[in-house]
């Protein structure tokens, strides 16, 4: 197939495509009848990236040291006599020479016959450098281990449209180098946040991932179905109620990264299926909590990237400087200037400034839900530098302890960059009696709405837990995708997972 399309019609193209298929299944056939086609006893002693790290700057080579090699071509450029090929493993691209004379007139047909681009093979040779002073193979034996029966996308056509490359990742990550290590970037930083959390003294532990009751937090849940015990059950939105438990059991500081799953919108921050990390400390409030995640968030980024200077979306932050702190009515005075404290305070003037702002409201909305309306719908996005928001109200914040002074407010926050919510935290209510209270008026509320869909979101078991005694605690969840999209300046959650979820071509 012509490595330069550009000139071509899509219906060539397809045409193209489908005679290159039929040519390679043909000398798959011919493969399979007089050898092993896709043999499994070649080994790698090598990779690319070594080998140039090793002998980059070398001008003198011992042509007696052969090398195991093996990757995929990814560039063939057939010269008569002579061929240059370049293979790509996982750690890089490097340069292959064969010839008749490095091979045998023999098996050198045989490789213009048998080989194509994206055929995945192994080499023995020694390493040396072209007369341009490029680090090559001088191939010795060359051995064919997986035949390849499409052809990969060319520069011109096959994955400019994104869409593909979500729907078709393994090419993603053969063709672009950058999704490869954005990937790469991404075990790198979940793992060095395991690791910091051990030596905090954390335990990593796991919760079920199917609960009877979608409790935890407030989302539309998945719904299967359990054969044996005949009923409904629920992928989690959280695995909050679950990890309290285990405070409850007697762990003092816990941790889980897990996948949390959402009925919800799709979006360029929202994927149904998500990495959450959730950990709980006992005897410790919200406020221990933001220090917490400030220091985790500036030394995770410092460890994987070795720097303190964040650059996202043409937005540049230094890590060095403190994280901001705003109250959700301190920061609407300081996104519209002209509306001040006292006024959202009142509710006449709350009304005014929601249907000044195009804010839809309610008659009998209480003023801290027209507050976090104005906050959600005019303000979050906004917020450019790093900062917590604090004094939720209490009625969005159902398993949050209340403030000590302010019983209308919760005793939480949420940390926000670049205009996205990274993380969620609180002071956990450990009031067996409120907290009923809160979770029976929450189900009636949801159960009056007349939904078909209704889950009964009363977890019994959970306040029966809590009449044994949840000490002080404070839990803290942080949303490891759209963290990563920050860290490798992605615009999209789903350039950070790998297989996001996708409606059906």
């Amino acid at each position: 197939m012509p490595t330069n399309t550009k000139h071509f019609s899509k219906h060539d193209i397809k045409n193209m495509c489908n005679n290159e298929i039929k040519f390679r299944r043909e000398k798959l056939i011919i493969l399979k009848k007089n050898s092993v086609a896709f043999p499994n006893n070649f080994k790698v002693n090598i990779t690319i990236n070594i080998l140039y790290e090793k002998y980059n700057n070398i001008k003198m080579f011992d042509k007696n040291f052969l090398f195991n090699i093996a990757g995929r071509i990814v560039n063939l450029r057939i010269m008569g006599k002579a061929s240059f090929i370049n293979i790509q493993d996982h750690t890089g691209k490097i340069q292959i020479y064969l010839s008749q004379d490095s091979l045998s007139i023999k098996m050198y047909k045989k490789f213009l016959e048998k080989y194509d681009l994206g055929d995945i093979i192994g080499v023995i040779g020694y390493v040396f450098k072209t007369k341009t002073k490029i680090l090559s193979i001088y191939c010795k034996e060359i051995f064919l281990l997986t035949k390849t029966i499409r052809p990969l996308p060319n520069e011109y056509y096959g994955l400019k449209n994104q869409e593909i490359k979500y729907r078709k990742r393994y090419l993603d990550l053969i063709i672009n180098k950058k999704t490869l290590e954005t990937f790469k970037i991404r075990s790198k930083i979940i793992l060095n946040i395991r690791s910091t959390m051990n030596k905090m003294d954390f335990i990593e532990v796991e919760t079920p991932m199917m609960h009877s009751i979608p409790g935890g937090a407030l989302a539309k849940p998945f719904i299967t179905y359990h054969n044996k015990y005949n009923m409904n059950m629920y992928l989690r939105i959280a695995p909050e109620l679950y990890l309290k438990r285990l405070i409850i059991g007697g762990f003092n500081k816990i941790f889980e990264i897990n996948r949390n799953f959402r009925n919800e919108g799709i979006s360029t921050q929202h994927n149904p299926e998500f990495t959450m990390m959730e950990l709980y400390i006992a005897y410790a409030d919200y406020k221990d909590l933001m220090l917490l995640f400030e220091n985790l968030f500036k030394n995770i980024y410092k460890k994987v990237f070795n720097k303190t200077i964040l650059n996202y979306n043409g937005h540049v932050f230094n890590l060095e400087d403190n994280f901001h702190k705003f109250t959700m009515k301190e920061s609407i005075t300081y996104f519209y200037p002209k509306i001040n404290l006292n006024s959202l305070e009142n509710s006449d003037e709350l009304f005014k400034i929601a249907n000044t702002l195009e804010v839809k409201v309610k008659n009998n909305w209480s003023n801290e839900k027209i507050i976090v309306s104005i906050f959600e719908e005019k303000i979050s996005n906004k917020i450019i530098m790093p900062t917590f928001i604090t004094e939720y109200p209490i009625e969005i914040s159902p398993l949050a302890r209340r403030n000590n002074l302010n019983p209308l407010l919760a005793d939480r926050f949420e940390f926000f960059i670049c205009g996205m919510e990274i993380a969620n935290g609180f002071s956990e209510l450990n009031d067996p009696i409120d907290q009923k209270e809160r979770l029976k008026k929450q189900n009636k509320a949801k159960k009056s709405n007349k939904n078909k869909n209704y889950e009964n979101l009363y977890d019994k078991d959970y306040i029966e837990a809590l009449e044994y005694g949840l000490p002080p605690t404070a839990g803290l969840g942080i949303g490891i995708d759209r963290l990563i999209m920050l860290f490798t300046n992605s615009k999209s959650i789903r350039d950070v997972i790998l297989f996001p979820t996708l409606k059906p071509i």
